[in-house]
């Protein structure tokens, strides 16, 4: 992307944390956007440039993990800049997806700086993988 604020996408049913987290994204030079459904991601995905996705692994209407991998098969060079969300990590479908799929996985409650760290490393990486493509 390079030019412009970075952008995150927020997958969560969860208004208030979805809320939250755009707040905090947004006051420190983000473009956040944000949904609790994954069919209004995927339009978004297509539609707006993205730098990384913040989803969460329980929602409604489909898995975020099978949501996961629909958008790192769609949009390869967002894979490194995915990370699920989820008060269920030590649940054993998720212990063993991310067995098989390894990549950053925050606790809920997470702190928000640990967000912050990963945001910031892996939308440069889409940027590196931007510019080299």
């Amino acid at each position: 992307m390079g030019l412009g604020p970075r952008t995150v996408l927020i997958v969560d049913d969860d208004a208030s944390l979805r809320s939250s987290l755009a707040s905090v994204l947004d006051t420190i030079g983000y473009r956040v956007l944000s949904t609790g459904d994954p069919e209004v991601a995927y339009r978004l995905l297509a539609s707006e440039p993205t730098d990384a996705v913040l989803l969460d692994v329980r929602l409604p209407a489909m898995s975020g993990l099978a949501l996961y991998l629909g958008i790192a098969h769609r949009w390869p060079r967002l894979k490194g800049g995915i990370a699920l969300m989820t008060g269920d990590a030590d649940a054993a479908d998720v212990r063993a997806w991310t067995k098989r799929n390894p990549c950053t996985l925050f606790r809920k409650p997470f702190r928000l700086h640990e967000i912050m760290t990963w945001l910031d490393a892996a939308t440069r990486a889409t940027d590196r993988t931007a510019s080299a493509g």
